[in-house]
């Protein structure tokens, strides 16, 4: 199995869950992990998965206002016209069977919250043709500003093994 994880993550946290759930899916096959901008630069993936994350903001995925906002609250480098809401539009349809997993990262203390980028980002993936494949996830932020903690962090982990399990065990040729 090749995988590919993009995920788009402006205070860091969502990068760790993304490592985390490429952990997991290391033990059964080649997995890259980049982030929304590099995959902007890259040619469409052609993998046998692709998993996509970021983190909910207000009601979905990141806007430009989202990520105007999030500059002034971290030093670190955002780029503002370029999020997983832009890439996925921009996407071309996968190869036939090509399958897709969705994961977010949420903060506790917004919950419960209306709205959901996994939900959103499931549904850009299904318009796109991609097969999704298992639960989407979510994973609990305990400070806007990170660090991701521990314990969901192993969740991310065992996420990402049954992702890959599951792909690893599916038939190459459905009846």
């Amino acid at each position: 199995m090749h995988a590919r994880v993009v995920y788009e993550s402006l205070f860091g946290s969502t990068a760790e869950f993304a490592e985390a759930v490429a952990a997991g899916l290391r033990a059964y096959g080649t997995v890259e992990v980049m982030n929304v901008v590099a995959a902007g630069e890259q040619p469409e993936p052609t993998v046998d998965l692709l998993v996509v994350g970021a983190r909910t903001h207000l009601f979905g995925m990141s806007g430009t206002r989202e990520r105007r906002i999030a500059t002034h609250r971290t030093s670190a480098p955002i780029v503002i016209d370029l999020g997983i809401r832009e890439w996925l539009a921009d996407a071309h349809a996968p190869a036939p069977g090509t399958r897709a997993a969705a994961f977010e990262t949420r903060v506790v203390h917004l919950l419960p919250f209306p709205g959901s980028a996994v939900h959103s980002i499931g549904k850009q993936l299904r318009r796109l043709g991609y097969q999704l494949v298992g639960d989407p996830a979510e994973f609990l932020v305990y400070n806007v500003l990170g660090p991701a903690s521990a314990k969901e962090l192993k969740r991310a982990k065992a996420w990402g093994e049954r992702i890959g399990r599951t792909e690893v065990d599916r038939p190459a040729h459905p009846l």
